[in-house]
C-alpha cells in the first residue's frame, strides 16, 4: 500500500518571490554596489602604487599630529615662559623661540592651519574648477567667449603678485582671508583642463542621447559629462591643495596673514625677524620648513597613484615607477 502524498505547505515567509529580478527591494532604489565596487577599485589602485602609498603615510602622520596636538605636543605653543633662544635639549627637543615658546610644540600645532588651509582653499577652488570648466566646456557662443576671457586673464596675471595685492587689500582677516585669496587666485588652470576634457566628451554617444532626450544641460553636465572625470578632478584637488600651502607659508613669510597664529609659514617670519640663523636657531627655520617640504610632497606623491586610474598604462604592475 502506497504512502499517501501529503500537500504541499503553503509559503508563509516574506520572501521575495519567484522572478522578481529586484529581489524584493524597491525597484526605484539606486543600486550603489557599483559605486561602492569603483571606489573599492580606485583606492586599492592609489594603495598599489608605491609612491602614492608613501605619500598617504606621510599625510596621515601629519593629520595624526593636527588631530592629537593638545595630546602630543609637551607645551602649549604660544607659552612663553621659558629661557630664550635656548638651543635642543631634553626639555626642549628644538630649543626655543626669541619669544620663550618651544619649537617643537609650535611644529606640531603648525600643522592644523597647514591642513585647514590646503584642504580648504584646494576644495574651493576645486568647486569654482569644476563648475566653470564643465559649464564653459559644454556651452557654446557669446558666453562662452566671455568666460574664455575671464580665465585667460587670471591665468596671465602672475600668481603671487595677484595674492600679495589681494591679500594687504583684505589684511586682518585672519586664516579665512587667506583661504579665500588662495581659492579666488587659483582655480583657472583647473577650469581650462576640464573644459578641454568636456568638449572632448561632449560629442559622445551618451551625451547626444541624453539632449536628444530632452535633458536640460545642467543635468547633462553633472550627471553624464562628471562622473567621467573623478580622477581627473581628484588630482587637480591634491595639486591645488599642494600649491595653497605652499601659497599660505609665503604669504605668512611675508607678513601678509595673522602673525598672532601659529602655523609653519609664521614660524619662518618671526624666525627671521628675530635673526635665528644668527643666533644659531637653525630649528627655527629648518623645521618648519622640513615639514611644508614634506607635507606638498605627500600631496605629490598621493597624485601619482590617481593618475594610475585615469591611465591603465601606470597601472600594470604598480610599480609606482
Amino acid at each position: 500500500m502506497s504512502a499517501p502524498i501529503e500537500p504541499t505547505p503553503l509559503t508563509t515567509d516574506n520572501s521575495p518571490h519567484d522572478g522578481d529580478p529586484t529581489g524584493g527591494r524597491d525597484a526605484a532604489a539606486p543600486d550603489r554596489r557599483p559605486a561602492l565596487a569603483a571606489l573599492a577599485s580606485g583606492l586599492r589602485t592609489i594603495w598599489g602604487n608605491r609612491k602614492a602609498r608613501i605619500g598617504l603615510i606621510l599625510l596621515g602622520v601629519f593629520v595624526v599630529l593636527a588631530v592629537l596636538a593638545p595630546l602630543i605636543a609637551p607645551y602649549d605653543p604660544k607659552d612663553n615662559t621659558f629661557e630664550r633662544n635656548v638651543a635642543g635639549s631634553a626639555q626642549h627637543w628644538l630649543g626655543t623661540t626669541a619669544a620663550g615658546e618651544d619649537v617643537l610644540s609650535q611644529v606640531i600645532y603648525g600643522a592644523r592651519i597647514s591642513l585647514v588651509v590646503g584642504f580648504g582653499a584646494g576644495g574651493i577652488s576645486t568647486v569654482i574648477a569644476v563648475i566653470i570648466g564643465l559649464s564653459w566646456g559644454y556651452m557654446k557662443g557669446i558666453l562662452a567667449d566671455v568666460v574664455n576671457f575671464v580665465v585667460n586673464l587670471f591665468l596671465v596675471i602672475p600668481g603671487l603678485p595677484l595674492m600679495i595685492v589681494v591679500a594687504t587689500y583684505l589684511s586682518n582677516g585672519g586664516i579665512s582671508v587667506i583661504i579665500v585669496v588662495i581659492a579666488i587666485t587659483g582655480w583657472a588652470y583647473g577650469a581650462r583642463v576640464l573644459r578641454s576634457q568636456t568638449r572632448t566628451l561632449r560629442g559622445r554617444d551618451f551625451v547626444e542621447s541624453a539632449r536628444f532626450s530632452g535633458e536640460r544641460a545642467p543635468r547633462i553636465i553633472f550627471r553624464e559629462i562628471l562622473p567621467n572625470m573623478t580622477s581627473l578632478i581628484a588630482g587637480g584637488f591634491f595639486g591645488s591643495a599642494t600649491a595653497a600651502i605652499l601659497a599660505e607659508a609665503g604669504l605668512e613669510y611675508l607678513g601678509l596673514g595673522d602673525s598672532t597664529v601659529v602655523s609653519w609659514g609664521t614660524m619662518i617670519y618671526w624666525a627671521q625677524n628675530s635673526n635665528a640663523m644668527l643666533t644659531g636657531q637653525w630649528a627655527l627655520l629648518f623645521a618648519p620648513g622640513l615639514c611644508i617640504a614634506l607635507l606638498a610632497t605627500s600631496l605629490t606623491l598621493i597624485n601619482f597613484g590617481i593618475d594610475g586610474i585615469s591611465n591603465p598604462r601606470l597601472r600594470e604592475g604598480s610599480t609606482g615607477r
